[in-house]
């Protein structure tokens, strides 16, 4: 299943979660999308199955990836040692896009992964232009020299809506530094990832 490229808030509304974080996508319509969606409209009751793949679509959604990369981040979690699901999060708030977007760089993950494809990322005074890079404590994200003063960048800045307390941002030098791995209580709590981890072992 390819990356979904389609209107985010349709998304959010049919999971009955916000994608971006911000609540903004359920905040006028707060019901199913489509010709059935109403403020009347009740969600159907789901199953077992039902439940654990929304559980594992709004993680998928919420960091942007395809479903194949989704599953092998799984994969490598279930490999590493210590809570699957809490180093599944681990895992995905590591990626270099989302740290890109947790500075305050980009005011979603999909411009995130687009700056960073561009290339116009530093990590530790070197381009990459992975997305999908796990970047560990410690190292330093910058926006190269050439893009530090790119509107979007600036707007994310001053709107300021991603920073968490496990990266250290200069918004001024458009440099951040990755402090420490994130603890489960930081991320999103709308998620069960005990469910994720019951739909991929069903």
């Amino acid at each position: 299943m390819a990356r979904n490229t389609g209107p985010t808030w349709r998304i959010s509304r049919r999971l009955n979660f916000s994608v971006l974080e911000t609540g903004q996508e359920l905040a006028k319509r707060p019901y199913i999308p489509g010709q059935h969606g109403s403020p009347t409209a009740r969600r159907a009751k789901q199953s077992n199955y039902g439940l654990q793949k929304a559980e594992k679509q709004k993680m998928r959604h919420l960091y942007g990836l395809s479903e194949k990369q989704f599953y092998n981040t799984f994969v490598k979690a279930v490999r590493s040692k210590g809570v699957t699901g809490t180093i599944l999060f681990t895992m995905l708030e590591s990626r270099l896009d989302n740290l890109v977007y947790r500075m305050g760089f980009a005011s979603t993950r999909k411009q995130a992964r687009q700056i960073v494809n561009h290339g116009h990322v530093l990590v530790d005074g070197k381009k990459v232009d992975i997305p999908s890079a796990q970047i560990k404590p410690g190292s330093v994200i910058e926006i190269k020299d050439n893009y530090k003063n790119n509107v979007l960048v600036s707007q994310s800045l001053e709107a300021n809506v991603s920073t968490k307390d496990f990266v250290e941002v200069d918004k001024d030098a458009r440099k951040g530094k990755y402090v420490r791995y994130p603890e489960r209580k930081e991320l999103s709590q709308d998620i069960n990832e005990l469910l994720v981890i019951e739909y991929y072992n069903r």
